[in-house]
């Protein structure tokens, strides 16, 4: 007799629905291996099977479980077993998607504390744990531009559980990197956008202008004795301020730092001139007078610093825009996906939290994950291009 060809089909894991497929007069066995012989597996009573078998078809031939006396099955009966199996898990992903969180969430913000990634993290992340019963804990881990956190959510479990706060690196070190272990949108689930919201270049006050003018003048009558400030290479920081340059004819020296918080603290203390920075990181000290803001990288002016202008109004065609949202890895459950997205959206409509939002300075970015997705594709190679332009390499 010629080798039987075996199909993998499908995995069944609740024994009771082909018992009720079968009928009444199965019989079942505690010696099966199950945890109650009442769920015992009717196809395997004596292969050892815990809570789950796989049916294989040998191909023309009908049923048959592996580890198991052969069993056969008309057509019929095996259609209505696999319908099952699928049917039963539809079903549970979705009890599972409402049960949903059952245990903390750790969202990974992948930059230094105390930046914008932290204060935008916090915020929904509070907002998440009150409306969802679960606490969601920030676990910072910067580095790399934001890829080791990144990496960190790739490899994670997609259960859920692991949550990664996104922004404009995402989008940028996909062309920044010529080698990385993962392909952002390739692995990561766009699960919803958060806010849109103007970068603002900022100045110690030891330098002596206080409009983009001035200080154009100013760095064109000292070149190559401003300093420049970024949270590293390829950070829209960076970014932003060598589109300035390349579009105003200035020369800066560059100072990457591990992180915005550092890159602020030096320039706080003068060690520093200026800064590309984002607005949640920055405002603070601006409405103390410890920076000085000279404008705002968006088309139209902030909420939140409405007498800044914007560098349209001096350098026109310029224009850079940062924005945060919540990723997660790829094959996380659409139902999970769209219960995070419901709630995300939830907090943007809130007149609480869009007050906060406007006095970071941000708009709400309410998307669905088709629509974040896409924003995400558009971003990367919008950046894309301008990394090629400038030839910025990352070390």
């Amino acid at each position: 007799m010629a080798p039987v060809a075996w199909r993998y089909l499908a995995v069944i894991r609740r024994p009771l629905v082909v018992r009720e497929q079968l009928g009444p007069n199965v019989r079942f066995t505690p010696k099966s291996g199950h945890w109650l012989s009442v769920l015992g597996c009717p196809l395997c009573a004596k292969s050892g099977h815990s809570g789950y078998f796989w049916i294989l078809l040998p191909v023309g031939k009908g049923a048959q479980v592996r580890g198991a006396s052969p069993v056969k099955l008309r057509r019929r009966q095996f259609l209505h077993l696999t319908a099952g199996a699928a049917a039963l898990s539809a079903v549970s992903r979705i009890t599972w998607a409402q049960a949903y969180p059952s245990r903390p969430v750790r969202v990974v913000v992948p930059a230094s504390a105390g930046g914008g990634y932290d204060i935008v993290a916090r915020l929904m992340g509070q907002w998440l744990s009150e409306r969802l019963g679960q606490q969601f804990l920030i676990d910072t881990r910067p580095g790399g531009g934001t890829n080791i956190g990144t990496e960190t959510v790739v490899r994670a479990a997609a259960d859920g559980y692991t949550l990664l706060l996104c922004s404009v690196p995402s989008a940028i070190n996909a062309t920044l990197y010529d080698k990385l272990n993962f392909d952002f949108i390739r692995d990561i689930a766009a699960v919803a956008g958060i806010i849109s919201l103007p970068e603002v270049m900022v100045v110690n006050p030891s330098v002596p202008t206080t409009t983009i003018p001035e200080f154009i003048a100013y760095a064109k009558a000292n070149p190559g004795k401003i300093s420049m400030a970024s949270g590293g290479i390829g950070t829209p920081g960076h970014l932003s301020g060598e589109l300035f340059k390349t579009m105003t004819g200035v020369n800066m020296i560059h100072v990457p730092y591990h992180g915005v918080a550092p890159a602020l603290t030096d320039l706080l203390g003068g060690q520093v001139q200026v800064a590309f920075v984002s607005v949640p990181s920055s405002i603070g000290h601006i409405r103390t007078g410890n920076l000085r803001a000279l404008a705002v990288t968006t088309v139209m002016r902030a909420e939140a610093l409405p007498h800044i202008p914007t560098f349209a109004e001096f350098v026109p065609g310029y224009e850079a825009t940062s924005w945060y949202g919540v990723g997660a890895p790829k094959k996380t459950p659409t139902e999970i996906v769209d219960k995070l997205n419901s709630e995300i959206n939830a907090a943007l409509a809130d007149p609480k939290i869009k007050a906060r939002l406007a006095d970071l300075g941000g708009s709400p970015m309410p998307m669905t994950p088709t629509d974040f997705g896409k924003f995400i594709a558009d971003e990367t190679e919008k950046w894309g291009k301008v990394i090629r332009a400038a030839n910025i390499k990352a070390e």
